[in-house]
């Protein structure tokens, strides 16, 4: 399967778009408790080379645990967005990357299972753009085409809802529910889905994916 035949498979665009509404939303998640300087984890700090001693010393530096809470705000919100998701993809890999190399750094169970599936869902919204990236590499950039549906502004507001909710839920409450917050963000994406079988499903009121819609 060529990269073109893949960019215009419904299946891949869709996922792409969800990818980035997963990975984005989580970084969206995880930010507000930095920016507002509480503690991420209550790991008990042991000492010398412990989770909760690292984490601990993080967050006592005050200034640079913000900093990771607002780099996390500005990658998760811009690869929600869908429009500017290329920058926002660039600035998530340098982030996960990190993280990933602290949890086989110390001692974090399963942890390092779940970053290195979030760092592989970096690497393949990078792919996913290479025809763009190629430039970094002095190559040209090459034209390709997906189609009315993945280009779609209504996205980027399904990408606003899940912004604006989990924002606000980490705003107001330092407890939280995580079953309740991924329910309403699984909520919101499987509203998108339904909003683009609505308006461009094939067949649907005489709409093909591939087509211009009137």
């Amino acid at each position: 399967m060529t990269r073109q035949t893949l960019k215009q498979s419904l299946l891949g665009q869709l996922a792409i778009i969800y990818t980035r509404y997963l990975v984005g939303g989580a970084f969206v998640f995880a930010s507000l408790i930095k920016i507002k300087g509480h503690r991420f984890t209550q790991i008990p700090d042991e000492g010398g080379h412990s989770v909760g001693h690292f984490f601990e010393m993080m967050y006592q530096s005050g200034l640079y645990w913000q900093f990771i809470g607002w780099a996390q705000l500005l990658a998760g919100g811009l690869l929600l967005t869908q429009r500017y998701a290329l920058l926002g993809a660039l600035a998530y890999l340098s982030i996960i990357a990190n993280i990933f190399v602290i949890t086989i750094s110390y001692d974090f169970a399963g942890t390092s299972v779940i970053t290195g599936l979030m760092l592989l869902a970096g690497l393949l919204l990078l792919a996913w753009d290479w025809n763009r990236l190629r430039v970094v590499l002095n190559l040209p950039a090459v034209p390709e085409t997906t189609s009315p549906l993945f280009e779609s502004r209504g996205w980027e507001v399904v990408g606003v809802g899940v912004f604006v909710f989990t924002a606000g839920y980490r705003v107001f409450t330092d407890r939280y529910n995580m079953l309740l917050w991924l329910g309403v963000c699984v909520a919101v994406g499987a509203a998108g889905l339904g909003w683009a079988w609505w308006r461009f499903w094939p067949g649907r009121r005489g709409r093909l994916v591939g087509e211009v819609p009137a």
